[in-house]
């Protein structure tokens, strides 16, 4: 395949899903193209199950050279975004089976499916630029699909956003490379802070992750674009794609940068506690589980800065690795949660509220669930100054956050009391509960360096029990008391951002006029009173002589 060296494997996996993309557009498939989004993951999931570490495939034809490899830690996040853009896949042709413009979504889920598992298998900055570019900008599409007002002004802001990231990171990119007179991903982290030019890397490959990964203040887009996407794709923006960031900075942050670890290590906290604080705030589900999310990513930012400061980072990146596929799966279940519970009635309601709370508690931290041992891998690494503490003290507010969710959850359920949701609703919900109860307990001893005893230690288990011990009583005495917290609209800090924006906008117009009155234009189209240069202008400007002016540039440079 085009000269490639290697297992085909990684290379099918990013073709497969733009392969299904284009063939959404055609014809006679468009009206079922829901159906392909379960197809797309596939070879994704194959790959991580089957192709062996440390082996790279290369295409020296496509790009400047594309290669594709895995290590235990982007072979665990390929897995478990694959696994979780395949649920949501099926999930997505029940729930979206009479949406609007079929074709239009499901070809921009395959693009974006392909730009979040090339994330995870790239190995060459501009493989990982091409895939990281093509998750932020055509995800776009997703959140944009209902054309609501909501929707499209998340989409505004998502979009600006993600620009300003791309910028960044092509900054960082350009000058490492240039740097370490390479492409190849490890080289140019070898070179990353040795100098002023290498700082300056560093600083925009945090902002460029950091949007991704909602770490405050580049969060706003979250908590906006999450309540205004379908359900289905919703989970996959928390669950998978959001963790593209998050592994840009475990990929690219060399070891032993102490200034820089730390600065991380006290955005990260701060990201958590804030993030939770906003959410209480919130009335509706999906935006208090983006909210969530943004608590949880501030916690892997301050993992990934513990591994940056430390001398050896591998054991912190195992463990944020980790912790990351655990928040995947649970996340990605909480949001198909919404969808799932929407089509139950109140009398069937019970067992799939069993399984939220579960889901939500292991988010955080019961004793012996998936969420408990993603906090025991990660405490390691955190092992500074207050840091664990820290760390452990989170789950309080993570906790009351997810009781918030639940008890909001319980009363959006169908209307019909004997509703009764769809099997493809059902079973893939389900199917990450499992999940996300099973593969951690699998998966432990690898990526933490403990045997599975360790979760059994009794230690451990107080310091996973005091925290919920904590948040159940502060949640009673709250509703008892009926203490109600301060509303904060869905992505906060945006709104005085977007009130400012509006009155410079404002004033420059005013400004504008005072300087310039518009011109007088008269029923025939003649505009009065301004130089004959400005009358060229406007006739040049038109799109027919704007279009044709451009067709003889062109002709004259082709025939010089």
């Amino acid at each position: 395949m085009m000269g490639a060296s290697g297992p085909l494997l990684p290379l099918l996996t990013l073709v497969v899903p733009l392969a299904l993309g284009a063939l959404a557009s055609v014809p006679v498939v468009r009206r079922h193209a829901i159906l392909l989004l379960p197809l797309a993951p596939l070879p994704g999931l194959a790959c991580a199950l089957l192709s062996p570490h440390g082996i790279e495939t290369s295409v020296p034809e496509l790009l400047l050279g594309v290669v594709l490899g895995m290590d235990a830690p982007s072979a665990l996040l390929l897995g478990m975004s694959s696994f979780l853009w395949l649920m949501a896949g099926i999930f997505a042709t029940a729930y979206l089976r009479d949406t609007r413009k079929p074709a239009v979504f499901a070809g921009f889920w395959c693009l974006t499916l392909a730009g979040n598992l090339g994330v995870f298998l790239a190995r060459d900055a501009a493989t990982f630029y091409v895939s990281f570019t093509a998750v932020s900008l055509a995800s776009y599409i997703l959140v944009v699909h209902d054309a609501s007002e909501g929707a499209l002004r998340a989409g505004r802001i998502y979009i600006v956003l993600a620009v300003i990231g791309e910028a960044a990171l092509l900054l960082a990119f350009l000058i490492g490379a240039g740097m370490a007179e390479s492409l190849q991903i490890s080289e140019i982290r070898e070179v990353l802070g040795r100098s002023v030019w290498g700082n300056i890397a560093l600083v925009a490959l945090v902002v460029g992750f950091g949007v991704k990964a909602g770490m405050m203040p580049l969060h706003i887009w979250l908590p906006l674009a999450h309540p205004a996407a379908p359900t289905p794709a919703s989970a996959v923006l928390s669950g998978a794609i959001v963790k593209a960031g998050i592994f840009g900075l475990l990929q690219f942050m060399p070891g032993g940068g102490a200034a820089l670890g730390y600065a991380l290590l006290a955005i990260g906290l701060a990201s958590a506690y804030l993030g939770v604080l906003a959410g209480l705030a919130q009335r509706n589900t999906k935006a208090l589980l983006a909210y969530s999310t943004i608590s949880q990513m501030g916690l892997l930012v301050a993992v990934a800065g513990a591994a940056t400061a430390a001398e050896d980072p591998r054991p912190g990146l195992m463990a944020a690795a980790f912790y990351a596929a655990h928040h995947g799966l649970t996340k990605g279940g909480l949001f198909l949660s919404v969808g799932l519970v929407a089509a139950t009635g109140r009398t069937r309601l019970a067992p799939v509220m069993a399984v939220v709370a579960l889901l939500a508690l292991s988010v955080a931290g019961l004793p012996l669930t998936g969420g408990a041992l993603a906090k025991l891998a990660v405490k390691g690494p955190m092992e500074i100054g207050p840091a664990e503490m820290l760390l452990t003290l989170s789950a309080v507010g993570t906790a009351l956050l997810l009781l918030r969710f639940v008890l909001l959850l319980w009363n959006e359920h169908a209307t019909a009391a004997g509703a009764r949701a769809q099997p493809l609703l059902v079973l893939p919900f389900m199917a990450i509960a499992v999940a996300a109860v099973a593969l951690p307990w699998a998966l432990f001893p690898a990526f933490s360096g403990h045997d599975r005893l360790y979760a059994f230690s009794g230690s451990n288990i107080w310091s996973a029990v005091w925290p919920l011990v904590l948040a159940g009583a502060l949640g009673a005495i709250a509703l008892r008391l009926r203490i109600r917290a301060p509303r904060i609209p869905e992505g906060d800090i945006v709104v005085p951002l977007e009130r400012a924006a509006e009155a410079a906008v404002a004033g420059w117009a005013r400004q504008a006029r005072r300087l310039r009155p518009m011109p007088d234009v008269t029923p025939g189209g003649v505009i009065a009173g301004i130089p004959a240069i400005d009358k060229l202008e406007v006739w040049v400007g038109r799109w027919s002589i704007a279009g044709l002016l451009l067709l003889a540039l062109v002709l004259a440079l082709t025939l010089q």
